[in-house]
């Protein structure tokens, strides 16, 4: 490559993350020539583009979509610290359109020749239209163990510090629910969307409750009975593939409702449905717990995500505002509100952790296209989660009896619960 070329294509990449304030990386095209961010610290991360068209599409018409599928098939990599990567996509996103298409097209002819310009993963074509869909829980379980832990626990987890164990920071999380819902021994428990049966579990063994979960998955349900069989817990906890709305029809109720990760499935068309029958379901004087991911009100809504084509194809995220109206307009009361944001940015970072360390296992059995759409999946979440666009809340909602809540006056008896379960995960640390 010519000098003169070379300094065009230091040029560009200058004025296109010219105010770029992340942290510091690098870009290595297909030829071995490099770019380096300004700064005297090393690059974080360094993006690898291993094909002109991939360069040129990013620029111009840069996206979700083609940011990831170019990286799910293995057209663009990034070396390093995976995280970092979206400060730079979010700064591309935000250049001006007609500075990003200029740039573009003078890096087009510095690699082509004038008037060359090659578009990636257009709407029909054969990139597109070949790429691998990973629907959600099509994956034997096998695949989330590794990076799951031993809870199976696959919704935000709560960490007493940075750094502490997933296992544990898991295992606090069902605490949390049930100290919430003040579970009670012999209390009728629900959980709405169970999946491999973490909660119930735990709801039975530690709060004595008879615990009931559903949900749409088979190999879910039959997995959360093997665990329920090998724990001898036949007897008060149960799991079944059924509907929430099932339900209701055989005259079921519950003294407490959980309902974990599932309600983002939901939608706003639906959320009177679904609050309506975990009304009917709850006894007077029964409580619920709703913990879920919303997103910010302010927060842009891209027309296109890569989340919604390659995760969850019809997950559309409501507003925090927009679920409490569903809620009280079912006659449910709001009783708390609690945002923890930053955990589920630790959670991410965690199973981030465990997809890379058991990359050579999990690559057996799913495809590569697969295992990257899951890697970045949870990286680009964490990084959603940490500028504050989503965020997941627990809400605790009852159903009065005749106006009387049955609550104490006080959260004291949380606070207690919570130190007590503090103590017992210390007292089952590793020494």
């Amino acid at each position: 490559m010519s000098e003169s070329l070379q300094l065009r294509k230091r040029a560009i990449f200058d004025e296109l993350f010219q105010g770029y304030a992340g942290p510091p990386f690098a870009v290595r095209l297909w030829n071995g020539a490099q770019w380096t961010s300004p700064g005297s610290s090393p690059p974080a991360c360094t993006l690898v583009v291993k094909e002109p068209g991939v360069l040129t599409a990013l620029f111009a018409a840069p996206n979700e979509i083609t940011l990831g599928e170019a990286f799910i098939h293995e057209r663009l990599d990034v070396e390093g610290d995976l995280f970092s990567a979206f400060a730079i996509a979010e700064h591309v996103f935000n250049r001006p359109h007609r500075l990003r298409h200029q740039i573009a097209q003078r890096l087009a002819g510095a690699l082509f020749g004038a008037g060359k310009f090659i578009k990636l993963g257009a709407a029909g074509s054969r990139r597109r239209d070949s790429a691998s869909i990973a629907y959600h829980y099509d994956q034997p379980v096998d695949f989330f163990e590794p990076w799951l832990g031993r809870t199976l626990a696959y919704s935000c987890a709560y960490f007493r510090f940075p750094g502490q164990s997933l296992d544990q920071a898991q295992e606090q999380k069902l605490e949390l629910v049930c100290t919430k819902l003040r579970l009670q021994p012999g209390e009728r428990f629900l959980d709405i969307g169970c999946g491999w049966g973490s909660l119930p579990l735990h709801a039975a063994q530690r709060h004595r409750a008879l615990a009931h979960g559903i949900t749409l998955s088979r190999q879910q349900a039959e997995t959360a009975q093997r665990r329920i069989q090998n724990l001898g817990l036949d007897r008060c906890c149960s799991v079944e593939l059924c509907d929430y709305r099932d339900l209701e029809r055989r005259g079921q109720t519950f003294d407490k409702i959980a309902s974990v990760g599932m309600f983002e499935h939901v939608g706003l068309k639906n959320l009177p449905v679904y609050f309506g029958i975990a009304f009917r379901l709850l006894r007077p004087g029964g409580m619920m717990l709703n913990h879920g991911i919303a997103r910010a009100s302010a927060a842009p809504v891209p027309r296109q995500s890569f989340i919604s084509r390659y995760v969850f194809p019809d997950g559309k995220l409501v507003t925090l505002p927009q679920a409490i109206l569903a809620a009280e307009q079912q006659g449910l009361e709001v009783r708390d509100v609690e945002n923890l944001r930053e955990h589920y940015e630790l959670t991410l970072r965690c199973w981030v952790a465990g997809l890379r360390a058991h990359r050579d296992a999990l690559l057996r059995l799913v495809p590569k296209t697969t295992y990257r759409i899951w890697l970045l999946y949870m990286a680009g979440s964490a990084a959603a989660f940490r500028r504050s666009d989503i965020a997941v809340y627990q809400v605790l909602l009852s159903r009065p009896n005749r106006g009387a809540s049955r609550l104490p006056l006080t959260r004291e008896d949380w606070y207690a619960g919570q130190t007590a379960a503090l103590a017992s995960s210390v007292s089952d640390e590793p020494h």
